[in-house]
């Protein structure tokens, strides 16, 4: 079935349309991601050496990424930041002391199918296990999305502990990653959620605005603008090269289309763990209208320990930005901790 909507919402002159952009542009632009480490190394020009590693790694975590992200890589540098979050490499799979399957405690949160409750006033529904790009230092990468609802009906036992719950006043949907819903299902979701009166906000936590643009259409600000809650998007970039073309235009849409954005960037050696990266990062997204939100600490999941910048070389990082921006434009570095009843803000040197 075919889609092709115009949005209700009103932009400002000169902002950037969606109204052509139909739901089967970002179909299309998922069918065509890359997912085989071969084909990757070839189109990036890498190494031969790369390829054993590659495919053995492929194998516990699968790659995928959008081409769309590949476009903004520079071909032939095996060090490039926005590679380097999505090549596969051997290392994963060596053990490391300290690093396991659940390091957030998401196990220990689940109070029903699909949802999880860690803090209060909010709680979180795992919409789906798909994502539009594999990271390598996913946190959920070892999750068992298979044991999650797949049919609507599945979810109700969330939403009838949501309506239970009447100090939770925001439902965050994640994943996965919840835009991988198909705008029908997503709308079904919203407006479930949104009969839910002591619900005020309705948050998504998304990276399809960064690496698949073309999912921030018209059609898909009117369902969250309809859901009823007010819509809060999230997402998630961590360097200021992705966030070009296509993908500042499609943060612009969501911003100028009324919606509340805020970016969280895991802090990745290698990627981003220099105060020239974090500077241009937030100062690009500054200049989209998207507030840098949480810059967190590496969750300790197993297969990202070669991504773990210590927490003092964190901190120091922290305190050059606060001394080169303004404070509006300065993330919260922050850490999770299984069991915690909040992100703990890590305090500066």
């Amino acid at each position: 079935m075919n889609f092709f909507f115009t949005s209700s919402v009103s932009t400002a002159s000169g902002a950037p349309k969606s109204g052509n952009l139909s739901e089967n542009d970002w179909h299309q632009a998922l069918s065509e991601a890359v997912r085989d480490p071969d084909e990757l190394i070839d189109l990036m020009e890498l190494p031969d050496a790369l390829r054993a590693p590659a495919r053995r790694t492929a194998q516990l975590f699968p790659l995928l990424v959008p081409r769309s992200f590949l476009d903004r890589i520079r071909r032939g540098d095996p060090h490039d930041p926005l590679l380097a979050q999505v090549l596969p490499l051997g290392i994963e799979d060596a053990p490391v002391a300290g690093f396991g399957s659940d390091p957030v405690g998401d196990t220990a949160a689940r109070k029903a199918p699909g949802l999880l409750h860690k803090y209060h006033g909010r709680a979180l529904l795992v919409a789906t296990g798909a994502c539009a790009v594999h990271c390598r230092y996913c946190f959920r990468r070892h999750y068992p999305y298979g044991d999650e609802p797949k049919r609507l009906a599945d979810w109700e036992s969330a939403f009838a502990a949501i309506a239970a719950d009447t100090s939770l006043h925001e439902v965050i949907l994640s994943g996965g990653d919840p835009l991988m819903l198909t705008d029908a299902r997503l709308e079904a979701m919203c407006s479930r959620i949104g009969a839910i009166p002591h619900v005020r906000r309705l948050r998504l936590h998304t990276r399809l605005p960064i690496v698949v643009p073309e999912r921030v259409t018209g059609r898909l600000l009117d369902i969250l603008h309809a859901a009823g809650p007010t819509p809060i998007v999230v997402v998630h970039a961590n360097h200021a090269n992705e966030l070009a073309g296509t993908c500042a235009d499609a943060l612009r849409r969501l911003v100028l289309g009324g919606i509340t954005v805020l970016n969280q960037a895991v802090l990745l050696r290698g990627v981003n763990d220099s105060v020239a990266a974090q500077t241009a990062l937030c100062e690009s997204l500054v200049d989209l209208g998207v507030i840098p939100y949480y810059l967190h600490q590496l969750d300790r999941v197993a297969g990202a320990a070669h991504f773990e910048v210590a927490e003092e070389d964190g901190r120091e990082l922290v305190a050059q930005l606060r001394r080169r921006l303004p404070g509006y434009a300065v993330p919260q570095y922050v850490r999770e901790t299984a069991g915690g009843d909040s992100k703990e803000i890590i305090g500066l040197p």
